[in-house]
């Protein structure tokens, strides 16, 4: 009997958080429209920072570009990391953007972080920027996206131009 309340607790503990985790807000769905303007808030690092989302501040990772390393507690700062969190500071900080979904991958990653193509007020393309000018390498998660073709293409032709960490790192 005792061994059956200790289940039963268990059981409805386990059940509890699944509820909680399941009702937070950070993983729930997101509808983003791609003619929907937000506000940065913060620029965490070269790929990825946080705009402001109604009430509340979501984080953004952009979509088939990986900076080099500056923030990650498990790895020193990579060669150009710092260039490239910085220019994303610069192009980023309380400025508006546009952000848009790759329907080949999922909204979000497994950190709760919307996946998006970003587009600046004056309609640079983010991603595209870092990769020709050399502060990201193209980065495919899983699957293949929409895009993964030319970026890898845009890569190529910042790496065979040495530009940015092609010419300090490499």
């Amino acid at each position: 009997m005792k061994y059956k309340i200790i289940l039963i607790t268990i059981i409805s503990l386990s059940c509890g958080s699944a509820a909680h985790f399941s009702s937070n807000s950070k993983y729930k769905p997101f509808n983003i429209d791609p003619n929907q303007e937000y506000q940065v808030v913060n620029v965490l690092d070269g790929d990825t920072f946080e705009i402001k989302m109604g009430k509340k501040i979501q984080t953004v990772r952009m979509i088939g570009v990986d900076t080099p390393e500056t923030v990650d507690p498990r790895k020193p700062v990579q060669c150009f990391g710092k260039e490239a969190s910085q220019k994303t500071k610069s192009m980023l900080s309380h400025h508006i953007v546009r952000l848009h979904t790759d329907t080949t991958k999922s909204i979000t990653d497994k950190f709760g972080r919307l996946l998006a193509y970003v587009y600046l007020e004056n309609g640079l393309f983010m991603n595209e920027f870092l990769l020709k000018e050399g502060y990201a390498r193209e980065y495919t998660y899983g699957k293949a996206y929409s895009l993964q073709k030319e970026f890898r293409a845009l890569e190529m032709v910042a790496k065979q131009g040495k530009v940015g960490l092609w010419k300090k790192c490499e």
